[in-house]
This record gives structure tokens, sequence and C-alpha cells, in this order.
């Protein structure tokens, strides 16, 4: 604390000092933005992971190439199912979803946190002004004479009951980062951003993946619907046909009956579809930043298969292409620079302040007589702490171990996914085959009951049972197509669906804005190619804005 109570020879002693206190915080900004001053750095060397992993997959799916030389995927990858329903779906949902812009303002954030951290690096100056009136109490203890000694009565500005006081300065201080504990805590923000960054690629290809996989779950609604609506207009023709027979005496009431119950369950199953259907297109909505009262995607009766090439990687290019890989890859990096702080807490502490301004009673502040200034050091070092230095150290480094243990789980994790990726795109496809020829001898069989029926060969029962197993020969082809198109979806995600670590932005690109600059801040500067809107926009704030009805 700063004394107000100086004599006249200290303050006309302090004159001087603005230019002592001038050249001082010029020569510390010159050696901090020079890096002149001598650090250590206590972080242990850095490096990643190495680990073995195989030389090749294997499982292998059916849009596989056999030539590693086969072009990258791109990171618009949905467009190799060539389906323009899902590229405007994917288009919109990367410009309007919630979540994905959300992940971007964490990312700005932590940007921004850095900055935070950085600015410790550099002195930091203040400057005050203040102004009071006060008045002591007459019977104070120690107070000055009496006030009926000053002639000019209690209000009169030499009687010592009264003060006014006017004081205006600055203050600067400055930690010199010897032990690079704020250099660390810098990296760590950086490594902080960096891992913000990869997760909003991940949360944009989980987005994508998740837009694909839901819309080829509603194209399966759709193509089950239409089997239903076909074998309903089917029933009901043989429905009139057992009609036909009862009237003519030919067939029993319990013919009727079987086939109404046939007609009547695969209508409930219809209406059931369309219930899956509607919740699904709900999904969808709620992903693209519309009401799904306002969503709509016009019904299709065909599944189309995707025939595509899914190129033959190197399994170790894997820890490069997967985001989630990355963003752990940082939390580590992160983890290592936390021991570099831990570790700088065992030695000296130093922080220099500087201060000075004027005061005065009045309103003549800036005369050499009203000045006064101070400056000074503090050093601290821990003796004994009762083992809480150490006790953080040995945590650091249990922290630096544990995220290596979940990024190698990550990585297994990646890799079990790509497995379940090509086993599942390879066995669906073959299962797909046989399931259509399974439908088309279902379909043979269906037509020679219904002739053998009207022949009153054979009962309503087999008549019956050859319907149910057509329905079901085609649902169940309707239902592997769309488990194969969603497993596509799911082994293109696994293999990054595009992306690479190359779109991690650099150490140099994660500070928002320069120490100078003071303009223009209600924006960021985009980095690493995420960019959020700081304007409202009709593309997030009007719900009830769709692209579609989304058709063909």
């Amino acid at each position: 604390m700063i004394s107000r109570y100086k004599s006249r020879e200290t303050r006309f002693r302090a004159a001087p000092s603005r230019r002592v206190m001038a050249a001082c915080l010029a020569a510390t900004l010159a050696l901090t933005g020079c890096n002149a001053v001598p650090h250590f750095d206590l972080a242990p060397a850095y490096e990643p992971v190495e680990l073995i992993v195989p030389d090749s997959w294997r499982g292998s799916g059916p849009f596989m190439k056999a030539h590693p030389s086969d072009a990258e995927i791109r990171s618009d990858w949905w467009k190799l199912f060539r389906d323009p329903v899902l590229n405007r779906l994917e288009d919109q949902a990367m410009a309007a979803n919630p979540d994905l812009q959300a992940a971007a303002e964490r990312f700005m954030q932590a940007r921004d946190m850095m900055m935070k951290a950085q600015s410790r690096l550099f002195p930091h100056v203040g400057l005050g002004l203040g102004a009071s009136d006060n008045k002591q109490s007459e019977n104070a203890l120690f107070r000055a004479p009496s006030a009926q000694l000053f002639p000019g009565g209690p209000n009169y500005p030499g009687n010592p009951v009264y003060d006014t006081d006017v004081i205006t300065g600055g203050l600067a201080s400055w930690e010199p980062d010897f032990w690079s504990a704020i250099r660390n805590r810098t990296r760590m923000r950086i490594h902080q951003a960096q891992e913000m960054a990869a997760n909003f690629w991940l949360a944009r290809l989980s987005l994508q993946a998740e837009i694909a996989t839901n819309y080829y779950i509603l194209r399966g609604y759709d193509a089950q619907e239409h089997v239903y609506r076909l074998s309903i207009d089917y029933y009901k023709k043989s429905l009139a046909i057992v009609m036909a027979q009862y009237e003519g005496k030919l067939a029993s009431e319990l013919d009727v009956a079987r086939v109404k119950y046939l007609l009547h369950m695969t209508e409930a199953k219809a209406f059931d579809i369309q219930g899956e259907r509607e919740v699904t297109e709900h999904a969808i909505a709620a992903l693209l930043n519309v009401s799904p009262s306002s969503f709509k995607i016009t019904p299709m009766d065909d599944l189309r298969s995707a025939k595509f090439a899914v190129p033959r990687k190197v399994p170790s290019t894997l820890l490069e292409r997967r985001p989630d890989i990355a963003a752990m890859e940082r939390e580590m990096a992160q983890a290592n620079r936390a021991i570099g702080v831990a570790r700088a807490a065992f030695f000296p502490n130093v922080v220099f302040n500087l201060g000075g301004g004027f005061e005065d009673n009045a309103f003549n502040l800036f005369k050499l007589a009203n000045g006064f200034w101070a400056y000074g050091s503090m050093v601290s070092l821990p003796l004994f702490e009762g083992g809480m230095r150490r006790a953080e150290l040995q945590q650091s480094w249990s922290a630096y171990r544990e995220v290596e243990d979940r990024y190698r789980a990550t990585v297994l994790n990646a890799f079990r996914e790509v497995e379940n990726g090509l086993s599942l795109t390879n066995r669906l496809n073959t299962a797909v085959q046989k399931q259509e020829l399974a439908v088309k001898a279902a379909l043979e069989q269906q037509t020679l009951t219904m002739e053998l029926f009207r022949g009153g060969l054979i009962s309503s029962l087999d008549l019956v049972y050859a319907a149910i197993n057509t329905l079901d020969s085609r649902i169940a082809a309707v239902q592997l197509k769309a488990r194969l198109l969603q497993a596509s979806v799911g082994l293109v995600r696994s293999l990054g669906g595009g992306w690479e670590r190359g779109k991690l932005p650099k150490d140099s690109d994660i500070q928002p804005f320069d120490i100078f600059e003071y303009q223009k801040l209600e924006k960021p500067v985009p980095a690493g190619n995420i960019d959020v809107t700081t304007q409202d926009s009709p593309t997030f704030d009007d719900l009830t804005k769709a692209s579609g009805p989304y058709r063909e």
C-alpha cells in the first residue's frame, strides 16, 4: 500500500521518477517482446506415443479396390452415394446445425483463453484517478488540533477535521517467466484450442454421418411401406377371389377369415412403419435446424444401392485421418506441458512492481512537488508445504499416463470401427444378393400357390403361408439393403470421412488478435478453416424454412 502522507522532501525527490518509470517500462516491454529474459523449459521433451499397428486390414469390403494408389476419400464423401436429396440435406446441415455452430464457438473461446494465458508474459499497466472529501470526528482519538483554533470556521481549508484529496497515478507489474510456467500454460492453451478444433471436425463428421444414416433409415422405411402397399393390394385381390369362391360354395368362412387376417395384419404393419418414418423425418429436421412441422421429405419407392470405391489405406495412416485421435493426441500434449508447470512451482517466483502518480488536496495535480512513486520486487520460494508441490508433480505425471492410456484406447476403438465396417459391408453385400434370390423364389411360389388355389388343388392355408413368406422375404431384402447403406456410411466415417490432420490450425494461427489491436474485435479471425457467424441470420433464426420438400 502506498501511503498518502509523505514529506515534502520525499515528493521533491520523486519528481524525476516519471522518466525512470517510463524507461523501466519500455525496457521491460522490449525484453519481453524479444524473449531476451533467460528462461528454462522444465516440461519433458514431448513425443507422441508410437504404437505398432498391423500392416493391413483383416477384413475387406465390397467397395474396396485392390490398388493402394486409389484416390482419397473427399471431404464431401456423401456424394459417393449419388443421391441429390442427401446432398441437399448435408449442405443445409453444415450451414445451420446449432450443435456444429456451438462446437465452432468452443474453438473460438479456447483461442481467447490462450490469449489470456499469454498476456501474463507481458507487463500489466493500469491508470487510476480518485477524489474524496472527508470529515473527521472532533472527538476522534489522536486527531489534529481543535477546529476552534482556525479563524475561518469549521470549513476552513486548513481545518484538520476536513480533508480533500485528489490522486492520479499508474501501476505496472511484471512477472519474469524464468521457469517457463507461463509459457507452458500458454502452450497448454494452444494445444487445447487445437483439441477443440479437432472436436469441431469430429462433430462435423458425426453430423454428416448421422444425417446420412437417418436418411437411409428413412429410405428403408419408404421401401418397406412400398412393399406393404404392394402386398395389401395383392391381399385385397386375393380376398376378392376367396369371397367369389365362398359365394360359389367353393371356399369356407375359414378361408375368408384367413385372408382377412393376412390383409389387416399387413395394414397394421404399414401404419407402424409410417409412424417410424415420421419420427426419423423429425430427427433429420432437428439436425437441419428446422422445426419438424415445417419439414417434409418426399417418399421414394425404391431403395438404391451405392456402388463406389473405398480406397485401401495403410492402417497406420488412420492415426492421421481420424479427428478423435487427433483430439486425444492434443490432450496428451497438454498433459505433458502440465508437468513443466508443476516442476516450475519448486523454484523461486519473482514479481516486479512499479507505481507512481500525483496527489494533491485540490486540482493542482501536475506539479513536481505533488509527485510520488514506488517500485520494488518480491521473491517467493516454497520451503515447506507438507508435500503439496510433490503431490502436484506426481499427479501431473499420473494424469499424463492416464491420457496416454486413453489415447491408446481411442486408437484401438478406431481400428475396431474400421474392421466392423469392412466386415459388415462385405457380409451384408453377400446377404443382399442371397436375399434377392429368396425374394424371386418367394414370388414364384406365391404365384403358383394362387393358381393352385384357384383350381381348388390346395387350401387357403397354403395361400396364406406363401403370401406371408413372400412379404417377409421382401421386407428382409429391403432391411438388408438399408443396413448395407448404413454400414457403408459407418465405414466411410470410421476411415475419417476425408479429414486429415493437416486441417488442424498451426500454433501461430491460434492467437485471435494482436496484443495492440483494439478494433474489429466483434468477430475473430478464422483459423483452421473454422469460422463463426456473429450476426443474426435467417438461416439460423427462422425455424420454419426448409429447402424442401426434398425430392429427386
